[in-house]
């Protein structure tokens, strides 16, 4: 049975687009160029295999939790054929614990929250010049309360709260968009976070799905916490001033 592409998608976000082998965390996609598309050079990896004879096989287990999102870990080519080949050395216990460490550390919302305290205009220029490099040429605005967009899109308690903890430092973005030399700066920022938005919505993602992935976007899929913490702020920024999620 084949995993369902919204397994993973979240597999993917979950795992910060990083190997989960211990002291691996190889990039698993590449997308630098823009004439080519990405590029997936991860393997994803069944920790109870997939069918009779794969490695950890567990003949009780149905179709639907062996597809499951709990049953995944996402690994880098050379690691994916390791473990594969030592199922003594690699059991199922060994990689239940990669997964949970590995998922803590990319998705630790403390850390986050420490440095959202400590963005400054440098981080705020790596996201920006990114989005802006990725620009269309429209864009749209509408005003509306946080909290009842919140509740339309159905976002769960966990993503209201980064969003709260964004919006505490968005106005650092007014500033710096303020700031910038080129009168179009901000016009060309906002298209590209919209056009990235709305290229998401197209492939049917929503909620909390569509949120990490335009989280993993503002901070580039970057694993440092500063980035991270510069991307939740651009994130709720545009949240903020009603550019992105229904409303």
């Amino acid at each position: 049975m084949a995993v369902r592409d919204r397994n993973k998608h979240v597999l993917f976000l979950r795992s910060g687009n990083l190997c989960a082998f211990p002291g691996c965390k190889t990039h698993l996609v590449e997308d630098r160029t823009k004439s080519d598309p990405p590029s997936i050079v991860g393997v994803i990896c069944h920790i109870k295999g997939q069918k009779p004879g794969s490695s950890r096989y567990d003949p009780d287990m149905s179709h639907a939790d062996r597809d499951s999102v709990d049953n995944l870990i996402l690994f880098c080519p050379t690691h994916h054929k390791v473990v594969d080949d030592q199922p003594n050395e690699y059991t199922v216990e060994n990689l239940q614990k990669f997964k949970y460490d590995h998922e803590k550390w990319v998705n630790d919302w403390e850390h986050v929250s420490r440095e959202v305290s400590n963005i400054t205009f440098s981080e705020l220029d790596v996201i920006t010049k990114y989005l802006v490099e990725n620009a269309p040429s429209e864009y749209a605005i509408r005003v509306v309360s946080p909290k009842e967009k919140i509740r339309r899109n159905e976002l769960s308690e966990q993503v209201e709260n980064l969003i709260r903890m964004g919006m505490a430092q968005v106005k650092l973005v007014r500033e710096f968009i303020k700031r910038n030399l080129d009168p179009e700066f901000g016009e060309r920022l906002r298209s590209g976070f919209v056009d990235k938005y709305n290229a998401l919505v197209k492939k049917g993602l929503k909620g909390d799905i569509l949120f990490y992935s335009l989280f993993d976007f503002a901070s580039m899929g970057s694993t440092d916490f500063g980035q991270k913490a510069a991307g939740l702020v651009v994130l709720s920024y545009f949240f903020e001033s009603c550019d992105v999620f229904e409303i």
